[in-house]
């Protein structure tokens, strides 16, 4: 509190947020927060992006906030992995998401899962400026630079009143700022945390599989098979699609680092 100037719920929401975006991680009880591997390679003294100024450190931050599996983020998990409507209509989000609460019995009531979905919706979606703009100085969240929801119209909610409320949409478009290398990277992690102990996946699981690149980062399928397809010669046989009449899978021979892989990102995708 001292050191930074901010007050106490500040300190917990620092704390939370950057635990749950792979930054830190809390040790034993009462010793404290150490700074995770990736944190100090990405934001160190001498990291590869200490200010958050390249867009691929934002899908890192966007992927890993989405891909918890000991405690997932209610409103990303579920909307990210589970909501398959066209639109994003948030008053018929916050009912879907409070019966998901009920059913995972985690006692939220109707108003925290209200904030829940309003802190989901407003990491990606600018609350002040003219659409696409991020101002200097605004306080909105550096992940609105992603644009992964898009407001795409309104709708009435109550005619007589003249009340509506703002839809929106993921963007589910190909990403060319998620180069080869990130995308080879949220692949193997999406392995070793949902399929550890498997040497293939099918291509619908890393299209469409829960907590998938595919999934998390709302790439069309036609991308995705895309992307697999060059695996093999841009991992150099560490990652290889095989197709045939009805089979479609990505084999990994064997397991691969993870950390190395985090340094090719910055090593060999170029400026964005």
């Amino acid at each position: 509190m001292v050191e930074l100037g901010v007050g106490k719920n500040m300190v917990r929401s620092i704390r939370f947020w950057s635990q749950v975006s792979g930054v830190v991680t809390a040790g034993a009880k009462g010793t404290g927060h150490t700074v995770t591997k990736l944190g100090h390679e990405l934001l160190g003294e001498h990291g590869y992006d200490p200010f958050l100024e390249d867009i691929r450190t934002l899908w890192l931050v966007h992927w890993n906030l989405s891909t918890g599996t000991d405690n997932p983020l209610l409103a990303w998990d579920f909307l990210l992995n589970r909501w398959h409507e066209p639109e994003l209509v948030p008053s018929i989000i916050i009912r879907a998401l409070h019966k998901e609460a009920v059913r995972q019995d985690d006692g939220l009531s109707l108003v925290t899962v209200d904030q829940h979905w309003d802190t989901f919706l407003h990491t990606y979606v600018p609350t002040r400026g003219r659409k696409g703009e991020v101002q200097e100085d605004n306080l909105d969240s550096p992940l609105t630079e992603l644009e992964l929801i898009l407001r795409v119209g309104e709708r009435t909610v109550d005619r007589s009143a003249g009340r509506n409320e703002p839809v929106y949409a993921f963007r589910r478009e190909e990403k060319p700022d998620i180069t080869p290398e990130l995308f080879v990277y949220c692949l193997n992690d999406f392995w070793n945390k949902r399929h550890p102990n498997e040497s293939t996946l099918s291509f619908r699981e890393v299209a469409h599989g829960h907590g998938s690149p595919g999934q998390i980062l709302k790439l069309p399928e036609d991308d995705v098979r895309a992307r697999v397809e060059r695996l093999a010669s841009q991992t150099k046989g560490l990652f290889v699609y095989a197709e045939s009449a009805n089979l479609q899978q990505v084999q990994r021979p064997q397991i691969q680092d993870g950390e190395e892989l985090f340094r090719h990102i910055y090593r060999y995708g170029g400026e964005q």
